[in-house]
């Protein structure tokens, strides 16, 4: 579990960040984006997807149904929810209030990213075509890098970087589907894990934000501890709880004075 919270850190303010950058132009700063995905982004979704897609299958679903889940609803943890619950005879309003209350996340994601990448004469429908790519692997990178950037190469750095990844994951899931039975069940069930594995990881490398490391640490230790308690709600509760207490223990406890 990792628990996330909505520090205004993420504006990057710290002088100690890099310096601004530059690309010269949108198709660069597209190309850019795309360029990044290569290495631990695109090895962990792909890796994730294929572990989806053979979940899709162990589950009975057609491959069409489970690859329309993965565009139109991309986002992991809801995308399982969804299929598990369905595989196990849910109903209707019960898998929709599931898929919902896991999703939820990407609400204050979507408000805290979007504003940054407005320009003016850019056409609005373009703003939500690019909501659509916003998963916590996307908007982690583009509150990296995008206030390093001009205004005007924020979204089409964050389109090319998100929306590849929105294609790739396509093919894994489609993929993973196809080669269900060539290796163990537990083994392509067990991709999956690497997702909110990578997560922590990218959270926990960026040790400058007080508020995230005190929600990592919350949530590690709280969440097996929810979860014996209530297995139904231990995920929720640890989210809202160790994110909350890293909000405002971060703006309670004193910050060390900054070096001249």
């Amino acid at each position: 579990m990792v628990a996330i919270s909505t520090s205004t850190d993420w504006t990057m303010t710290d002088t100690s960040h890099p310096p601004p950058r530059r690309f010269g132009s949108q198709r660069a700063a597209y190309k850019a984006g795309l360029r990044d995905i290569v290495g631990a982004p695109a090895l962990v979704l792909a890796a994730t997807y294929l572990g989806f897609g053979s979940l899709v299958r162990v589950s009975e679903w057609p491959l069409w149904l489970g690859l329309l889940n993965t565009i139109t609803g991309w986002a992991i943890p809801g995308q399982i929810v969804l299929v598990e619950l369905f595989a196990s005879g849910g109903s209707l309003l019960a898998v929709a209030i599931a898929v919902w209350l896991t999703n939820m996340r990407l609400l204050p994601m979507t408000l805290a990213m979007m504003p940054m990448m407005m320009t003016p004469g850019t056409p609005r429908w373009r703003y939500y075509v690019a909501a659509h790519f916003i998963a916590v692997t996307g908007w982690v990178q583009a509150m990296r890098e995008c206030p390093l950037l001009p205004v005007e190469e924020r979204l089409p750095y964050f389109v090319g970087f998100a929306g590849s990844l929105f294609v790739m994951t396509i093919g894994a899931t489609a993929l993973g589907f196809v080669l269900a039975g060539s290796v163990p069940t537990s083994v392509s069930l067990g991709l999956v894990f690497l997702n909110p594995i990578y997560f922590m990881l990218v959270f926990a490398a960026d040790a400058r934000s007080r508020a995230r490391v005190i929600a990592l640490i919350l949530g590690a230790v709280a969440g097996p501890l929810f979860h014996m308690v209530s297995p139904t709600w231990g995920l929720m509760l640890t989210g809202c709880i160790a994110g909350t207490v890293a909000f405002f223990g971060d703006r309670l406890l004193p910050r060390p004075k900054a070096a001249s």
